[in-house]
């Protein structure tokens, strides 16, 4: 069935962006558009369709099944639509631009990478180092390494990584002021990043109460790597993820004084958009990654 030249497509990114916000003031500064033309538009594609696609409400609008239904699918179809321009544009159809957190692609992804290139030396992969949450819709990134618990809508997931945490320090530090021989001797010390959820968590696990904290201040880096280092330099005791410090913990450059590993749920998964999931560098990367963090049994 061929598609009418007349669907109003203006008005279906209109429709999607307003979705999105569920607002049309909000859809409208995101499209540069007055209050006034986001309705006019939403209006405008009610009329072709034939039903209501919002319950208008006094300053709230909410979605209708069709809305909803509708919405959903153009956004998929403009995410098709913008991949495909931005690669005929930029000719990046062999670049890979994959989104990790800093602390992921300095500690495991960039010690690996090689392999991967070894085996699709045509594939280009470049890294977009951040720990906010990639917006595909919005942000040029085909594959993304995030940490959560894999409920994102419109995106594929696979888990990758437990994302566990304890306490580590310098074996300088500890001679400098002696053993810690239970958990609450931690607090004794200067604690990296006090306001980070871990901390609240490790010591509720361990039966200690870490209300202080909340009156502490100190140095707060918000990337793993970093609060490591500062740790192995002797400036305090930091709580990371050992798998990614492996390495510095057998070689004595910090130590895990408690053998408390905690999980709040939260691990690193691969993601990227389920209507990109048959794209030939997305499928290479997935596959690579899946060979390298089999399931656990």
């Amino acid at each position: 069935m061929k598609m009418s030249r007349n669907v109003p497509l203006n008005a279906l990114r209109v429709l999607e962006s307003a979705a999105r916000h569920l607002s049309f003031t909000k859809a409208g500064e995101e499209l540069g558009m007055t209050q006034t033309a986001v309705s006019y538009q939403i209006k405008l594609l009610e009329d072709f369709i034939g039903a209501a696609l919002f319950v208008r409400k006094p300053r709230q609008v909410t979605l209708t099944s069709v809305g909803e239904r509708l919405s959903q699918q153009a956004n998929t179809a403009f995410s098709i639509l913008e991949t495909a321009i931005a690669e005929a544009r930029t000719g990046t159809g062999d670049v890979l631009i994959v989104s990790p957190t800093p602390t992921f692609a300095q500690q495991w992804l960039a010690r690996r990478l090689g392999v991967f290139q070894a085996r699709h030396p045509k594939i280009a992969v470049h890294l977009a180092l951040s720990n906010d949450i990639v917006d595909f819709a919005r942000d040029n990134v085909d594959v993304g390494i995030r940490w959560g618990k894999g409920d994102w809508p419109g995106l594929i997931g696979h888990r990758i990584m437990r994302l566990d945490f304890a306490p580590v320090v310098s074996p300088l530090l500890l001679e400098k002021h002696g053993p810690l021989k239970t958990p609450a001797d931690l607090l004794k010390l200067t604690i990296i990043s006090p306001n980070d959820v871990w901390w609240k968590h490790w010591f509720r696990e361990a039966g200690v109460d870490a209300s202080e904290l909340d009156t502490r201040t100190g140095s707060s880096f918000g990337f793993q790597n970093l609060e490591a280092q500062a740790a192995m330099a002797g400036h305090g005791v930091a709580i990371v993820n050992p798998a990614h410090f492996a390495e510095d913990i057998a070689a004595g450059r910090m130590v895990q004084p408690f053998d408390l590993v905690c999980n709040d749920g939260r691990d690193y998964w691969l993601v990227y958009q389920e209507s990109r999931r048959n794209i030939p560098k997305i499928k290479a990367f997935r596959d690579w990654m899946l060979e390298e963090f089999p399931p656990e049994p």
